[in-house]
C-alpha cells in the first residue's frame, strides 16, 4: 500500500474537466468551486461537484511525486475530508469513491499504522492508540470501496457472500484500482483486528477481489498486485493455505514488472517472510537492495520509494530484536 502505485486509471475524465492531474493548483481552485457549490439548482451544483470531484480523484500524482512524506501526511486529511464533502453532494461518483478508498487506505498505512510501528518500542500506549485509529480508517476505506463496487455491480456486497464469481464477473479492467484498494483496506483491517472472528472470516472474499484484479490486469500499478500477494501468501502458515514459494514467485514478478524501480516488494518480502523464517542473510540482502533503488528513476514512485526505504532502515535497525541468532 504505497502512494502513486496504480492511481492513474481514469485520466480521460480529467481532460473533460480541463484540470491536469499533476497540477498543484487543483486544490487552490477549490475555493472557487466552493462558491459554485452554493449556487441554486441541483443540476448545476451536481455538475460542479462531479467536475471538481473527477479532477480531485485523479490528482494523486501530486502526492506520488513528492519527496516530503511529512508534508504529504499533513496535507492528506484536508484533501480526504474535502472529497468526503463532495461525496455527500454526489454519492454515486465512482471517481470520488475510488479516491477516498485509496486515500484513506494509504493514509492509514503510511502515516498512522507505520508511526505506531516506529514508536512501539518507546511508547506502547501511543502505538496501541494509533493502531486502533488505523483500523477505523481501514474500515472507513472499506466501506467506500464496497460502495464503489456496488455502483458497478448493484447488490455486490450480498452477492459476494453467496456467489463471489457472479459478483465479480461484471467488473472490468477499469475497475482494477477499486478492486485493489478495497482488498488492501479489507486485508489491513483483518491484520490489525485478529480478535474479530467475523472480520477474519472475510479473508476468502479479500482473496477473491485480488485474484479477480490479477485476472483483469496482472501488470496493474507496475506490480503492486503482487506486493499484496507477497504479504497474503507469505504471511499465512502453510496449514492456513499460505506458501513461501508463491510469495517468492510474487516477489520475482513484482520486481520484474517494476524493472527494479520499486522498493516496496523487497521490503514486504523481507518483513513478511524472512523474519518468521529467521533468514537474517536474505533479510539484510533484500533491504540493502531496497535502499539502493534510485528514487529519481521512477518519479511517479518517488514518495512510495522514500517511505519504503524509511521502513527498510527502521527494520535494519531492529535486526537484533527480530532475529534470535
Amino acid at each position: 500500500m504505497f502512494f502513486g502505485e496504480g492511481d492513474h486509471e481514469h485520466r480521460d475524465r480529467i481532460m473533460r474537466a480541463k484540470l491536469p492531474a499533476s497540477s498543484p493548483g487543483v486544490f487552490f481552485r477549490m475555493s472557487i468551486w466552493v462558491f459554485i457549490l452554493a449556487l441554486p439548482g441541483c443540476s448545476l451544483q451536481k455538475l460542479a461537484v462531479d467536475r471538481l470531484g473527477n479532477a480531485l480523484a485523479e490528482s494523486s500524482s501530486v502526492y506520488a511525486t513528492d519527496d516530503d512524506p511529512d508534508l504529504v501526511g499533513a496535507a492528506l486529511p484536508f484533501g480526504l475530508k474535502t472529497i468526503e464533502g463532495l461525496l455527500a453532494q454526489s454519492p454515486h461518483n465512482r471517481g470520488l469513491l475510488l479516491a477516498v478508498t485509496s486515500g484513506f487506505t494509504q493514509y492509514a498505512y503510511g502515516f498512522v499504522q507505520t508511526e505506531a510501528d516506529f514508536i512501539e518500542d518507546s511508547d506502547m500506549i501511543r502505538a496501541i492508540s494509533l493502531r486502533e485509529r488505523a483500523l477505523r480508517l481501514y474500515r472507513r476505506a472499506l466501506g467506500y470501496g464496497i460502495r464503489g463496487l456496488e455502483e458497478v455491480r448493484p447488490g455486490f456486497a450480498d452477492l459476494l457472500k453467496s456467489d463471489p464469481g457472479k459478483a465479480l464477473a461484471p467488473l472490468g479492467k477499469k475497475d482494477v484500482a477499486l478492486l485493489y484498494w478495497t482488498a488492501a483496506a479489507w486485508g489491513a483491517a483483518i491484520s490489525l483486528d485478529k480478535t474479530d472472528p467475523a472480520l477474519s472470516a472475510d479473508l476468502p472474499k479479500v482473496e477473491a477481489l485480488i485474484r479477480r484484479a490479477l485476472e483483469l490486469d496482472a501488470e496493474f500499478g507496475t506490480g503492486i498486485l503482487y506486493d499484496f500477494m507477497i504479504v497474503y501468501e507469505g504471511g499465512r502458515p502453510a496449514a492456513a493455505g499460505g506458501s513461501i514459494d508463491r510469495a517468492r514467485e510474487s516477489l520475482t514478478r513484482a520486481v520484474q514488472l517494476s524493472a527494479g524501480r520499486r522498493a516496496a516488494p523487497l521490503v514486504a518480502f523481507a518483513e513478511t517472510v524472512d523474519v518468521p523464517m529467521q533468514d537474517r542473510v536474505e533479510f539484510k540482502k533484500l533491504l540493502d537492495q531496497a535502499l539502493v533503488v534510485n528514487i529519481e528513476d521512477a518519479p511517479d514512485q518517488r514518495l512510495s520509494n522514500i517511505m519504503a526505504q524509511r521502513r527498510a532502515r527502521w527494520l535494519l535497525g531492529r535486526m537484533d530484536r527480530l532475529f534470535l541468532d
